[in-house]
C-alpha cells in the first residue's frame, strides 16, 4: 500500500489539505449517557459526573468513515491500554444494535445518515432487480426532486432503512428494522412510508433534536459542550497522525518496529515521529501524555491497526479522485506488468494512462495498485484487470490502449490479454513495451556473436573473483578508480555499467589481477586471477575494452 501512495503523492497533499477528509476522518466521541434524546420531551435528567461525556467513542473511526479497529490490537504502551467495549455506533444500518441508547441515539443525530455515493452501483438480485438512486429523491406533483434525507441504504444487507424510524420507532415493520428489499414495489413502499403519520413524528423528533445540539438547547447543554471540544481534539489528533502516514508513505519507509510501545529505542518510523511532533506540537504533546497517563480514553490510534486502517482509508480516497479523474477524461489506455514478490505470489501492477483535461493538458499515469494472479495464463489477466475496471465503474467501451511487454500470455494474437480484450473493445490497440522490444532485439543480437558472449562472460567471473572476498576487493580498490559491477541478464542497459571499469582500467585491473594471484593461498583462486589476467592482456580482450 506505501507503493499506491508513495506513486500518487499528489493526491495525498491534495485529500489532506481538504475539508472533505477531515470531515471523513473526524470521529464523533461519544457524548454524556445522559438521555439527550429525550431533551424535546424534558424526560432526560443531567449527569454530575460530566466527565463522562468527554470520553471519546469505541467507535471514532466508524462514524468518520474508518474500519473499526481492535482495541487490544492498537495499544502502543502496555500500561495505557485496555480492552474496549463494542462499536457505540456502526455505520452500515444493518450493523445497528436492535436496542439503541442515548449515548447511540446521540451520536447518531450528530452525525447524521449515512449518503451513498451517486455514482455507486447497486448488486442485482436474482430477478435482475436493483436499487436505484432514484429512490433516494421524491417527485413533487410540480416534477421537481427533493431528496430524502431520511432514507439511508447498507451495503451489508442491500437494504433501504429509515435514519428516524430505526432511531425512534418501537414499531416492527422493514424500514425500521430488516431493511426493504422489494425492489419491484420500492417506489411505492417508499411513499406510503413517508406519507404516515408515524413517521413524520419521528421525522419531527430528529429534526428538533438536531436543531436542539447545534443550539446548545439540550438539558444536558454543559456534557455536550465538553463532548464537542472532544470531538474537536480527537479532529485535530487524527489530522496529525495523517500527517505522519503521508510523510512516511512518501518516502517508502517502514512503519512498525520490534515494539509498539512508547518512548522505546525500538518502536519504530511511526511512533518515533509522534514523539518527536510531541516535542514541539501541544495537542500531540497532550494525547501522548494523556496515553502514557492512562487516563482518559483507552483507545488512542497508536497501535499497528489503526496504522494500517488509515492507509487502507486514505488508499480508498487516492482511488477515487483517480476514478473521477479517469472519468472526466473519457478515454485511457491500461499498462500492466508482473513480477512475483518475496512471498513468491505473482503480482499484476496496474497503471492507466489519461490526458487530463486541465488548462495545459498533461499525460498522466495512475497507478491503481497491484491484482494477485494466481495463474499466468492470458485468461486469467484477462478476468483480473476486467473485474478490477469493473469494481472502481470505469467503463472498459472507452479504454483505447494497451500496452505490455512481449509475453506470450500479454501479447499472443489468439490467446494473449490483447486477444481477449480486443474481443471486446476492437478500440483498445496493442502497443508493446518500447524498453523491452529494444532490450529483447540488443540481446539476440549479442547472442549471435560468440566475442560478445565470451567477452561478458569474462566480466561476470572478474566480477564474482573480487567480490566473493573483502581482502580481494581491497585489492582492486588500491589499482582502480571505477570498481566492476555486476549486470543484469534481463537488463542489457546494466551491462554498459559493468564495462567502463575494465574499459577505461584494464591495465589497473590486470594488475590487480597479477597481485590476487601472488597473494592468494587457495590454488584455485590463484589459477582463475591467472586465467583472467592473461585474457585481459590478450590481443583478443583488448581491442574490445580500448
Amino acid at each position: 500500500m506505501f507503493l499506491l501512495l508513495d506513486f500518487n503523492t499528489q493526491w495525498c497533499h491534495i485529500l489532506l489539505s481538504s475539508d472533505a477528509l477531515l470531515k471523513f476522518l473526524n470521529p464523533t466521541p461519544g457524548p454524556s449517557t445522559t438521555s439527550t434524546a429525550a431533551a424535546s420531551t424534558s424526560a432526560a435528567q443531567p449527569t454530575s459526573d460530566a466527565a463522562s461525556a468527554a470520553q471519546p467513542s469505541h467507535d471514532a473511526a466508524a462514524s468518520s468513515g474508518l474500519p473499526v479497529a481492535s482495541t487490544s490490537a492498537a495499544q502502543p504502551s502496555s500500561d495505557a491500554a485496555a480492552s474496549s467495549g463494542p462499536p457505540a455506533a456502526p455505520i452500515d444500518p444493518a450493523d445497528w444494535p436492535s436496542a439503541l441508547t442515548e449515548k447511540v441515539r446521540t451520536e447518531l443525530v450528530h452525525r447524521g445518515p449515512f449518503v451513498i455515493d451517486s455514482d455507486f452501483t447497486f448488486p442485482k438480485q436474482k430477478d435482475g432487480r436493483r436499487c436505484q438512486h432514484d429512490y433516494f429523491n421524491r417527485l413533487l406533483i410540480n416534477g421537481e426532486k427533493v431528496r430524502r434525507t431520511w432514507l439511508m441504504y447498507s451495503k451489508k444487507e442491500d437494504s433501504l432503512h429509515c435514519f428516524c424510524c430505526k432511531m425512534f420507532s418501537k414499531r416492527d415493520y422493514k424500514l425500521s428494522r430488516e431493511g426493504l428489499k422489494d425492489w419491484k414495489n420500492a417506489s411505492h413502499l417508499l411513499k406510503v412510508h413517508e406519507d404516515s403519520q408515524e413517521h413524520n413524528a419521528h421525522m419531527a423528533t430528529w429534526k428538533d433534536l438536531e436543531v436542539r445540539f447545534a443550539k446548545g438547547l439540550t438539558i444536558d447543554k454543559q456534557e455536550m459542550a465538553l463532548a464537542e471540544a472532544e470531538r474537536k481534539r480527537w479532529r485535530e489528533v487524527l489530522h496529525r497522525l495523517v500527517a505522519i502516514i503521508q510523510s512516511l508513505a512518501e518516502r517508502n519507509m517502514a512503519f512498525r518496529g520490534s515494539t509498539d510501545t512508547l518512548n522505546k529505542p525500538d518502536n519504530g518510523n511511526f511512533l518515533k515521529e509522534v514523539e518527536l511532533m510531541a516535542k514541539f506540537d501541544p495537542v500531540m504533546k497532550q494525547h501522548v501524555s494523556r496515553v502514557e497517563s492512562g487516563a482518559g480514553s483507552h483507545i488512542h490510534y497508536l497501535g499497528k491497526t489503526i496504522q494500517n486502517e488509515l492507509i487502507n482509508t486514505i488508499s480508498s480516497r487516492i482511488i477515487k479522485r483517480i476514478v473521477e479523474d479517469i472519468k472526466t477524461s473519457k478515454y485511457f489506455s491500461i499498462i500492466l506488468d508482473c513480477t512475483p514478490d518475496l512471498s513468491h505470489k505473482e503480482q499484476l501492477s496496474v497503471i492507466v494512462r489519461i490526458v487530463s483535461q486541465e488548462d495545459i493538458p498533461q499525460v498522466k499515469e495512475n497507478f491503481l495498485g497491484f491484482l494477485v494472479a494466481e495463474e499466468s495464463t492470458g485468461d486469467h489477466f484477462s478476468t483480473l484487470i476486467l473485474k478490477r475496471i469493473e469494481e472502481l465503474n470505469i467503463p472498459f467501451e472507452d479504454c483505447r490502449g494497451q500496452s505490455y511487454d512481449n509475453g506470450a500470455n500479454m501479447k499472443g494474437k489468439n490467446k494473449g490479454v490483447q486477444a481477449r480484450l480486443l474481443q471486446l473493445n476492437s478500440r483498445a490497440f496493442l502497443v508493446p513495451c518500447g524498453a523491452h522490444t529494444l532490450n529483447l532485439v540488443v540481446a539476440d543480437a549479442a547472442k549471435s556473436s560468440p566475442d560478445a558472449l565470451g567477452y561478458f562472460g569474462h566480466l561476470a567471473k572478474l566480477f564474482k573473483l573480487f567480490s566473493a572476498s573483502t581482502h580481494r576487493w581491497g585489492v582492486l580498490l588500491k589499482h582502480v578508480k571505477t570498481t566492476l559491477k555486476s549486470w543484469a541478464e534481463t537488463r542489457w542497459e546494466s551491462r554498459i555499467k559493468s564495462i567502463d571499469a575494465v574499459r577505461y582500467q584494464a591495465r589497473q585491473v590486470r594488475e590487480a589481477l597479477l597481485e590476487v594471484r601472488e597473494t592468494a593461498t587457495d590454488p584455485v583462486v590463484r589459477v582463475e586471477a591467472q586465467s583472467l589476467a592473461e585474457e585481459i592482456g590478450s590481443y583478443r580482450f583488448s581491442p574490445v575494452s580500448r
